[in-house]
Protein backbone atom coordinates (compact mmCIF):
# COMPACT_ATOMS: atom_id res chain seq x y z
CA UNK A 1 0.00 0.00 0.00
CA UNK A 2 1.21 3.55 -0.65
CA UNK A 3 1.41 4.52 2.97
CA UNK A 4 3.56 1.48 3.79
CA UNK A 5 7.27 2.48 3.80
CA UNK A 6 9.30 0.93 0.99
CA UNK A 7 12.75 -0.60 1.20
CA UNK A 8 15.49 1.97 0.98
CA UNK A 9 13.25 4.75 2.30
CA UNK A 10 13.51 4.70 6.12
CA UNK A 11 10.67 6.20 8.11
CA UNK A 12 13.16 7.81 10.47
CA UNK A 13 16.57 9.34 9.91
CA UNK A 14 18.53 6.92 12.05
CA UNK A 15 21.65 8.99 12.74
CA UNK A 16 24.55 7.72 14.76
CA UNK A 17 25.15 11.11 16.41
CA UNK A 18 23.07 13.93 17.85
CA UNK A 19 20.15 11.68 18.69
CA UNK A 20 17.41 12.81 21.06
CA UNK A 21 15.50 10.37 23.24
CA UNK A 22 12.04 9.65 21.87
CA UNK A 23 10.70 9.28 25.42
CA UNK A 24 12.11 12.26 27.34
CA UNK A 25 13.44 14.39 24.45
CA UNK A 26 16.80 14.77 26.18
CA UNK A 27 20.01 14.24 24.17
CA UNK A 28 20.71 10.53 23.86
CA UNK A 29 23.99 9.12 25.15
CA UNK A 30 23.85 6.20 22.69
CA UNK A 31 23.50 5.69 18.93
CA UNK A 32 19.79 4.95 19.52
CA UNK A 33 17.03 7.50 19.95
CA UNK A 34 16.76 6.47 23.58
CA UNK A 35 18.78 7.69 26.52
CA UNK A 36 20.35 5.29 29.00
CA UNK A 37 18.06 6.31 31.88
CA UNK A 38 14.87 5.67 29.87
CA UNK A 39 16.21 2.38 28.53
CA UNK A 40 16.97 1.17 32.05
CA UNK A 41 13.41 1.98 33.16
CA UNK A 42 11.76 -0.08 30.42
CA UNK A 43 9.82 -3.10 31.79
CA UNK A 44 12.32 -5.80 30.75
CA UNK A 45 10.76 -9.24 30.86
CA UNK A 46 12.98 -10.89 33.47
CA UNK A 47 12.11 -14.40 34.71
CA UNK A 48 9.64 -16.15 32.43
CA UNK A 49 8.33 -19.49 31.15
CA UNK A 50 10.90 -21.26 28.97
CA UNK A 51 8.24 -21.91 26.31
CA UNK A 52 5.59 -19.20 26.23
CA UNK A 53 7.54 -16.39 27.99
CA UNK A 54 4.82 -15.84 30.61
CA UNK A 55 6.39 -13.79 33.43
CA UNK A 56 7.19 -16.07 36.40
CA UNK A 57 8.69 -15.45 39.84
CA UNK A 58 11.65 -17.77 39.12
CA UNK A 59 13.83 -18.34 36.06
CA UNK A 60 14.43 -21.64 34.27
CA UNK A 61 10.88 -23.03 34.66
CA UNK A 62 7.92 -23.78 32.40
CA UNK A 63 4.45 -22.57 33.34
CA UNK A 64 1.68 -24.98 34.29
CA UNK A 65 -0.18 -24.50 31.01
CA UNK A 66 2.88 -25.42 28.90
CA UNK A 67 3.61 -28.46 31.08
CA UNK A 68 0.03 -29.66 30.79
CA UNK A 69 -0.24 -29.07 27.05
CA UNK A 70 3.08 -28.32 25.29
CA UNK A 71 2.55 -25.67 22.60
CA UNK A 72 3.27 -26.19 18.90
CA UNK A 73 5.93 -23.48 19.03
CA UNK A 74 9.24 -24.18 20.76
CA UNK A 75 9.96 -20.81 22.30
CA UNK A 76 8.70 -17.26 22.49
CA UNK A 77 11.41 -14.64 22.75
CA UNK A 78 10.12 -11.28 23.99
CA UNK A 79 12.02 -8.29 25.31
CA UNK A 80 9.50 -6.70 27.68
CA UNK A 81 6.40 -7.08 29.77
CA UNK A 82 3.45 -5.35 28.17
CA UNK A 83 3.28 -2.45 30.59
CA UNK A 84 4.11 1.25 30.68
CA UNK A 85 5.79 2.77 28.75
CA UNK A 86 6.20 -0.08 26.25
CA UNK A 87 2.43 -0.58 25.96
CA UNK A 88 2.04 3.11 25.05
CA UNK A 89 4.89 2.98 22.53
CA UNK A 90 3.41 -0.07 20.79
CA UNK A 91 -0.05 1.50 20.69
CA UNK A 92 1.28 4.71 19.18
CA UNK A 93 3.25 2.75 16.58
CA UNK A 94 0.42 0.34 15.76
CA UNK A 95 -2.66 2.56 15.88
CA UNK A 96 -1.28 6.06 15.28
CA UNK A 97 1.36 5.21 12.66
CA UNK A 98 4.19 6.69 14.71
CA UNK A 99 6.76 4.63 12.85
CA UNK A 100 9.92 6.00 14.55
CA UNK A 101 8.72 4.37 17.78
CA UNK A 102 8.33 1.03 15.99
CA UNK A 103 11.79 1.43 14.50
CA UNK A 104 13.25 2.07 17.94
CA UNK A 105 11.49 -0.96 19.47
CA UNK A 106 12.65 -3.18 16.58
CA UNK A 107 16.25 -2.06 17.08
CA UNK A 108 16.10 -2.82 20.80
CA UNK A 109 14.47 -6.21 20.11
CA UNK A 110 17.24 -7.05 17.63
CA UNK A 111 19.83 -6.36 20.36
CA UNK A 112 17.88 -8.62 22.73
CA UNK A 113 17.76 -11.41 20.13
CA UNK A 114 21.44 -11.10 19.28
CA UNK A 115 22.23 -11.54 22.98
CA UNK A 116 19.90 -14.56 23.13
CA UNK A 117 21.64 -16.10 20.10
CA UNK A 118 25.01 -15.62 21.79
CA UNK A 119 23.61 -17.39 24.86
CA UNK A 120 22.57 -20.46 22.82
CA UNK A 121 19.17 -19.68 21.32
CA UNK A 122 18.98 -21.40 17.92
CA UNK A 123 18.79 -18.81 15.13
CA UNK A 124 15.82 -19.09 12.78
CA UNK A 125 16.22 -19.68 9.04
CA UNK A 126 13.29 -17.46 8.07
CA UNK A 127 11.18 -14.66 9.56
CA UNK A 128 7.42 -14.66 8.90
CA UNK A 129 5.34 -11.65 10.00
CA UNK A 130 1.86 -12.43 11.31
CA UNK A 131 -0.44 -11.31 8.48
CA UNK A 132 -3.42 -8.97 8.62
CA UNK A 133 -6.62 -9.56 6.72
CA UNK A 134 -7.16 -7.41 3.64
CA UNK A 135 -9.91 -5.46 5.39
CA UNK A 136 -7.77 -4.72 8.47
CA UNK A 137 -4.84 -3.76 6.24
CA UNK A 138 -7.01 -1.29 4.31
CA UNK A 139 -8.28 0.24 7.54
CA UNK A 140 -4.86 0.61 9.18
CA UNK A 141 -2.87 1.29 6.03
CA UNK A 142 0.11 -0.86 7.07
CA UNK A 143 0.97 -4.12 8.81
CA UNK A 144 3.06 -3.35 11.89
CA UNK A 145 4.44 -6.91 12.05
CA UNK A 146 5.62 -6.64 8.44
CA UNK A 147 7.50 -3.46 9.32
CA UNK A 148 9.04 -5.14 12.37
CA UNK A 149 10.07 -8.11 10.20
CA UNK A 150 11.71 -5.78 7.66
CA UNK A 151 13.74 -4.02 10.35
CA UNK A 152 14.69 -7.26 12.13
CA UNK A 153 15.66 -8.90 8.85
CA UNK A 154 18.13 -6.09 8.20
CA UNK A 155 19.54 -6.03 11.75
CA UNK A 156 19.80 -9.82 12.18
CA UNK A 157 20.78 -10.61 8.58
CA UNK A 158 17.92 -13.10 8.26
CA UNK A 159 15.57 -13.49 5.27
CA UNK A 160 11.92 -12.57 5.74
CA UNK A 161 8.85 -12.93 3.58
CA UNK A 162 5.16 -12.08 3.77
CA UNK A 163 4.31 -14.18 0.71
CA UNK A 164 3.98 -17.60 2.37
CA UNK A 165 1.45 -16.99 5.14
CA UNK A 166 -1.97 -15.44 4.53
CA UNK A 167 -5.01 -14.56 6.62
CA UNK A 168 -8.16 -15.75 4.91
CA UNK A 169 -10.76 -13.58 6.57
CA UNK A 170 -11.19 -10.75 9.01
CA UNK A 171 -11.95 -11.63 12.63
CA UNK A 172 -12.98 -9.60 15.66
CA UNK A 173 -10.10 -7.88 17.44
CA UNK A 174 -8.35 -10.34 19.77
CA UNK A 175 -8.06 -7.73 22.54
CA UNK A 176 -11.83 -7.85 23.07
CA UNK A 177 -12.04 -11.64 23.54
CA UNK A 178 -11.44 -14.16 26.31
CA UNK A 179 -8.80 -16.88 25.92
CA UNK A 180 -11.37 -19.46 24.76
CA UNK A 181 -12.97 -16.95 22.36
CA UNK A 182 -9.53 -16.13 20.92
CA UNK A 183 -8.96 -19.78 20.04
CA UNK A 184 -12.37 -20.11 18.36
CA UNK A 185 -11.84 -16.79 16.61
CA UNK A 186 -8.68 -18.07 14.88
CA UNK A 187 -9.94 -21.42 13.62
CA UNK A 188 -9.02 -21.69 9.94
CA UNK A 189 -8.05 -17.99 9.92
CA UNK A 190 -4.55 -18.63 8.52
CA UNK A 191 -3.24 -20.61 5.58
CA UNK A 192 0.00 -21.26 3.73
CA UNK A 193 0.35 -20.65 0.01
CA UNK A 194 0.65 -23.75 -2.16
CA UNK A 195 4.36 -23.23 -2.82
CA UNK A 196 5.42 -22.37 0.72
CA UNK A 197 8.92 -23.89 1.23
CA UNK A 198 8.48 -24.70 4.93
CA UNK A 199 9.50 -28.36 5.24
CA UNK A 200 12.56 -28.85 7.41
CA UNK A 201 13.01 -25.15 8.16
CA UNK A 202 13.33 -23.29 11.44
CA UNK A 203 10.80 -20.48 11.23
CA UNK A 204 10.30 -17.48 13.53
CA UNK A 205 6.98 -15.66 13.60
CA UNK A 206 7.17 -11.89 14.11
CA UNK A 207 4.46 -10.27 16.23
CA UNK A 208 4.11 -7.17 18.37
CA UNK A 209 2.39 -8.42 21.55
CA UNK A 210 1.67 -11.93 22.80
CA UNK A 211 -1.28 -12.21 25.18
CA UNK A 212 -2.78 -15.72 25.37
CA UNK A 213 -0.62 -17.20 22.62
CA UNK A 214 -3.67 -18.21 20.56
CA UNK A 215 -2.39 -16.60 17.35
CA UNK A 216 1.10 -18.06 17.80
CA UNK A 217 -0.31 -21.51 18.53
CA UNK A 218 -2.67 -21.44 15.54
CA UNK A 219 0.09 -20.47 13.09
CA UNK A 220 2.73 -22.71 14.67
CA UNK A 221 0.42 -25.72 14.40
CA UNK A 222 -0.13 -24.91 10.72
CA UNK A 223 3.62 -24.59 10.09
CA UNK A 224 4.46 -27.79 11.94
CA UNK A 225 1.80 -29.65 9.97
CA UNK A 226 3.48 -28.36 6.79
CA UNK A 227 6.79 -29.86 7.96
CA UNK A 228 8.56 -27.01 9.77
CA UNK A 229 11.35 -28.40 11.93
CA UNK A 230 10.88 -25.72 14.59
CA UNK A 231 8.74 -22.64 15.16
CA UNK A 232 9.72 -19.78 17.46
CA UNK A 233 8.09 -16.40 18.02
CA UNK A 234 10.00 -13.11 18.22
CA UNK A 235 7.81 -10.36 19.68
CA UNK A 236 8.17 -7.04 21.43
CA UNK A 237 6.20 -7.72 24.59
CA UNK A 238 4.45 -10.42 26.62
CA UNK A 239 1.42 -9.69 28.78
CA UNK A 240 1.51 -10.98 32.36
CA UNK A 241 -1.37 -12.82 33.99
CA UNK A 242 -4.27 -10.55 35.05
CA UNK A 243 -3.40 -9.00 38.41
CA UNK A 244 0.30 -9.80 38.03
CA UNK A 245 1.94 -6.39 37.73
Amino acid sequence: MRCQPTDGKPVYKWLKTNQHCLLCDEPSDSPLALCGDCEAELPWLGSHCLNCALPLPCAGLSCGACLKRPPSFTRIEAAWRYSFPVDSLITRFKHRAQWPLGRLLAELLSHHLQHAFSEGLAKADLLLPVPLSRQRLRQRGFNQTQMLADWLSHSLQLPQTSELLVRHHDTPAQQLLSAAERKRNLRRAFALTDQAPIKGRHVALIDDVLTTGATAESIARLLRKAGAARVDVYCLARTPKPGDL
